[in-house]
């Protein structure tokens, strides 16, 4: 059956549930349940698209990190962050957004790129500043370019460094990790550390120690930590959906999964390092990764080990929307480490 593209992830067309997909356990809300759930004051102007502050790009240059283009200056949107001088002071843990495919740190517009607008926005109208709030474009931000893009040796690494430097430039103890669809599944092998491989770049290397303790609360949204629905029918035949460092799901054998990514496997291989709180927020009714969420039986986006999750089952929450309609959500759980 002939697929599309879809933005952030692959995602079939709807072509109906999948042998096995269990029932949805989720209640279902109703369309104007966004405004119920923006606790606290929500007005603020819209997110800046300067990028990152100059006092935070001639840091980064002084400490060794302008190989990784953080800045990404060649984005309108490309990053936020920063302090305005040496005076301003952090006192908030720190909060870093990773986006997921072809999307951005900031959004201008674009269909499918509204990046971590909305959640920067609340969190600026809820007591944090810009230098206590981080974010920059792994990716090409090309919509066209999402089919090829994976989990590759410089994607990991991007968010692994930018993670270090945050941390490192705001003197934290901990930072806080937000994290949604493909930006789920690369930061945390960026937290979790150790081996990999990336054929294409060099093959075999070493992401770095475990970074959990440096972490005090980890968001997941919407991610494809089982695989990718939409792989199913196109098997590993491209990079997103690979079967090294992809979103393969596998296949059943005699009631077994095979042949599951080995990113994923890897990620699988322990659970709990992603911070000392872990939380996932995912739709049933995602349009992106479909069919209910359930890969194999279990929901993809569920996070092994977690503390909690926010799931709903109805519009509007989907893929993009379980990301920019639930920034009180987000908030709650890195400030309180409640769900509400």
């Amino acid at each position: 059956m002939r697929l599309r593209h879809s933005l952030f992830l692959m995602a079939p067309l709807l072509v109906g549930a999948l042998t096995g997909c269990g029932p949805e356990h989720e209640e279902s809300l109703a369309p104007e349940a966004p405004a119920a759930e923006q606790l606290g004051t929500t007005e603020s102007a819209a997110v800046s698209t300067a990028g990152l502050t100059t006092h935070f790009r001639q840091w980064l240059s002084a400490n060794g990190y302008d190989s990784y283009d953080f800045p990404r200056a060649d984005l309108v949107g490309g990053s936020f962050g920063g302090k305005a001088s040496g005076t301003d002071t952090v006192v908030n843990t720190p909060v870093i957004f990773i986006h997921g495919n072809s999307d951005k740190a900031v959004g201008t517009g674009t269909a499918g790129q509204s990046g971590w607008n909305a959640s920067i926005e609340y969190f600026l109208a809820n007591g944090y500043k810009p230098s206590e709030l981080y974010a920059t474009t792994w990716g090409p931000a090309e919509i066209m370019q999402t089919a090829v893009q994976y989990h590759s040796k410089t994607n990991v690494m991007k968010v692994r460094k930018f993670i270090e430097a945050v941390k490192a430039y705001t003197g934290a103890t901990k930072v806080d990790i937000i994290t949604h669809s493909m930006g789920v599944t690369l930061a945390r092998k960026a937290i979790l550390g150790g081996s990999a491989n990336d054929s294409a770049n060099g093959g075999a290397y070493n992401v770095g120690a475990a970074l959990t303790g440096s972490v005090d609360t980890f968001v997941g949204i919407a991610g494809a930590n089982l695989g990718l629905t939409s792989c199913y029918q196109t098997g590993p035949s491209t990079p997103t959906c690979g079967s090294t460092n992809g979103l393969y799901p596998g296949y059943l054998y005699f009631g077994l999964v095979m042949g599951r990514s080995a990113y994923l496997d890897n990620l699988r291989s322990t659970s709990g390092y992603e911070g000392a709180y872990r939380y996932s927020i995912y739709s049933t009714a995602d349009e992106i990764i479909n069919y209910g969420g359930i890969v194999y039986g279990e929901y993809t986006s569920h996070i092994p080990g977690q503390n909690g999750e926010k799931v709903y089952s109805a519009y509007p929450y989907g893929h993009f929307n379980s990301k920019d309609l639930t920034a009180a959500v987000q908030y709650s759980m890195v400030r309180n480490h409640t769900i509400p």
